[in-house]
């Protein structure tokens, strides 16, 4: 899991939880069948409008000498076309079990990332 922050306008950030799947400075997100009340989600409207976005992956435990984040600054895309879906909904759904028994429709976000940082309580 990790959370995707886009911008809805000044002063309007929105955070969400997402699953996602890595490919090379890739981010891929899709619109899955999860309970929504619309497929036209508030993120693909900030997308669309401001496509400047960031995703953060953490780890916490009690043992706070095993914490790490992760978070990836990029431009946001909205792949729609079955030909330009397929390769990304394949990658999450070898990472997720739970989409090979109701593979995702879409669409898919792209996240191409331009910066990375991070930070792990242990130094490595």
């Amino acid at each position: 899991m990790a959370r995707l922050a886009t911008n809805a306008g000044p002063g309007a950030p929105q955070i969400v939880p997402i699953t996602f799947a890595l490919q090379g400075d890739r981010i891929y997100s899709v619109v899955d069948s999860k309970p929504k009340t619309t497929r036209e989600l508030q993120r693909l409207r900030n997308i669309r409008a401001h496509p400047q976005v960031a995703v953060l992956a953490d780890h916490y435990e009690e043992d706070w000498s095993l914490l790490w984040w992760v978070r990836a600054d990029g431009r946001a895309s909205i792949l729609t076309g079955p030909g330009e879906m397929a390769g990304p909904v394949q990658l999450l759904t070898r990472r997720y079990p739970q989409y090979r028994h109701s593979p995702p429709a879409g669409p898919v976000i792209c996240v191409v990332v331009d910066h990375w940082a991070g930070w792990a309580a242990a130094g490595g």
